[in-house]
C-alpha cells in the first residue's frame, strides 16, 4: 500500500529534524559506508522544537505547498508554532493539509485574486518560473510582507565553465527579443527558457521587494517522494545487487541536497530574517560520485559491484549524463556544474542530514509507491537505465577493452 507524504514523515524510520546554526562535522567514510552529506544530527532531533530567535510565531504564505520540497516547509513550520497558509490550483494532492492549514485557491497565471486584501510575515515562492508570476503575485503582496523568499536553481547562471564560483556569478540575461511576461507556462522548461526565466525571475523579486527578499539557488534537490527519480535510481538500482555501471571517473563531483535538509533551512531563513542569494546545494564538503555510491551502497544488503565507464565511452553508447546517468555530469564538458560555492549558506546555517539517512529513506519510499511507478523506474522511463539497457551497455564495454591494443 502506498504511503502518503504525511504517513511517511511521521511514521517511517527517518529524520524529518532540522538544526539551527552551524554544522558539526563533515563527510566520513567512502565506499565502506557512513558516508554524510555535511553535519551528522540524532534522527528527528529538532522538528518539533520551535526555535524562533524572534519569539512570535510567523505567519507565512507558501506558493504551492503540495508538491515535492513544500510539503516539506508545511510540515517543519507547523511543528515550530507556525502559521501557514497555501496559495495553490488544489490540485496536486487535492486538501493535502485540510484542517491543518489555510487554503487560498487561485492560478499565478490567471487568478490571484484570492490574496487581494491579505498580508503576511513571510511569502516562500517554490513554483514560480515566470516572472509573470511574480509581477501577479506582487499585485497584492508588495508592501504586504516583510520577507520574500524565491526559491531559485543553479541553473540561473549564465555559465558552468568555471569551476568552485560563488554567489557574485553572473546569471542568464533576457535573450534579445524575448518579453519574459508573455511566456506561456507550458513554454517555459523549452530550448534552454529555464534557466534565463528563472534568473529574470529573481530580477522581478528584487524590483518588487526591495531590500527584503532572500534568492536561494538550489542544486539538485533529493529524497523520499521525488517523483523525477534523479537519485532514487542509485538506491533502487544498488539494491538490487551485481554489476553496476558508474558514470565516468570516481572523482567526478556531484552535488545534492536532501529537500528536507532545504525545507527546514529555509523555514529558519525566515525566523532570521535572512536576506540575500545563498546557493542551497550540498554536500558540505566537495565529494565525489565514489563517495556517493559507496554511500548508498553501505544502506544495502546486496553486494553491488562498480564499473567506472569513461564519459566517452557512454557518450558514444548514447548514455546521456544526468538523465541516464543520474546526479553525474562529465566535469570537463562543465566543470561548474557540480561544484557551485555553498559557503555562505553554511555560514547562514544550512545543514545537512547523513547521506545514508537520504538513501535509505528514499529507498524505502520507493518500495511503498504503486507498481506503475516503480516499473517506470525500472523500465528507465524517468530516469536512468533499465536493466537490459545496463547489461548491453557493460557488455560493450567490456569487449571495448579486450579490443583494445
Amino acid at each position: 500500500m502506498s504511503l502518503s507524504r504525511r504517513d511517511f514523515l511521521t511514521g517511517a524510520s527517518g529524520t524529518t529534524g532540522g538544526t539551527t546554526g552551524g554544522t558539526t562535522g563533515g563527510t566520513t567514510g567512502g565506499t565502506t559506508g557512513g558516508t554524510a552529506h555535511g553535519a551528522g544530527r540524532a534522527p528527528g532531533s529538532l522538528a518539533h522544537e520551535r526555535l524562533n530567535p524572534h519569539g512570535a510565531p510567523l505567519n507565512i504564505l507558501i506558493l504551492g505547498g503540495t508538491g515535492f520540497t513544500g510539503p516539506e516547509q508545511v510540515e517543519y513550520a507547523t511543528a515550530r508554532g507556525h502559521k501557514v497558509t497555501l496559495f495553490n490550483r488544489n490540485r496536486t494532492r487535492p486538501d493535502f493539509f485540510k484542517g491543518r492549514v489555510d487554503q487560498l485557491i487561485g492560478d499565478l497565471t490567471t487568478d490571484v485574486s484570492a490574496l487581494k486584501g491579505t498580508s503576511f510575515d513571510v511569502v516562500i515562492d517554490n513554483p514560480t518560473t515566470l516572472p509573470l508570476w511574480v509581477r501577479n503575485v506582487a499585485e497584492h503582496l508588495s508592501g504586504h510582507t516583510k520577507h520574500y523568499i524565491f526559491i531559485s536553481t543553479l541553473s540561473a547562471y549564465a555559465s558552468d565553465a568555471v569551476a568552485d564560483l560563488d554567489e557574485t556569478d553572473k546569471t542568464h540575461e533576457l535573450p534579445a527579443g524575448m518579453d519574459p511576461y508573455a511566456v506561456k507556462p507550458e513554454d517555459a522548461r523549452k530550448g534552454g527558457n529555464y534557466g534565463v526565466l528563472k534568473a529574470e525571475s529573481e530580477r522581478e523579486v528584487a524590483r518588487k521587494y526591495p531590500g527584503i527578499h532572500t534568492i536561494i539557488r538550489p542544486g539538485l534537490i533529493v529524497g523520499p517522494l521525488d517523483a523525477t527519480d534523479r537519485f532514487t535510481y542509485w538506491p533502487v538500482r544498488i539494491d538490487k545487487g551485481g554489476e553496476v555501471l558508474a558514470p565516468g571517473d570516481p572523482t567526478d563531483p556531484e552535488q545534492i541536497i536532501d529537500s528536507r535538509d532545504l525545507a527546514e533551512w529555509t523555514i529558519r531563513m525566515a525566523e532570521n530574517r535572512v536576506f540575500g542569494t545563498f546557493n542551497g546545494c550540498g554536500p558540505q564538503q566537495p565529494q565525489p560520485m565514489a563517495e556517493m555510491l559507496g554511500g548508498i551502497k553501505a544502506i544495502t544488503t546486496a553486494g553491488a559491484q562498480f564499473t567506472w565507464v569513461p564519459a566517452d565511452f557512454l557518450q558514444s553508447q548514447n548514455v546521456r549524463a544526468w538523465s541516464n546517468m543520474p546526479v553525474w555530469f562529465p566535469p570537463k564538458r562543465s566543470p561548474g556544474f557540480s561544484t557551485r560555492s555553498n559557503a555562505r549558506a553554511l555560514q547562514a546555517g544550512l545543514t545537512f542530514r547523513p547521506l545514508a539517512v537520504t538513501a535509505k529513506e528514499t529507498l524505502e519510499w520507493h518500495k511503498t509507491r504503486p507498481p506503475e511507478a516503480q516499473q517506470a523506474l525500472a523500465d528507465g522511463k524517468t530516469s536512468g537505465l533499465s536493466a537490459a539497457r545496463e547489461t548491453e551497455v557493460l557488455a560493450a564495454w567490456h569487449a571495448f577493452k579486450k579490443s583494445a591494443p
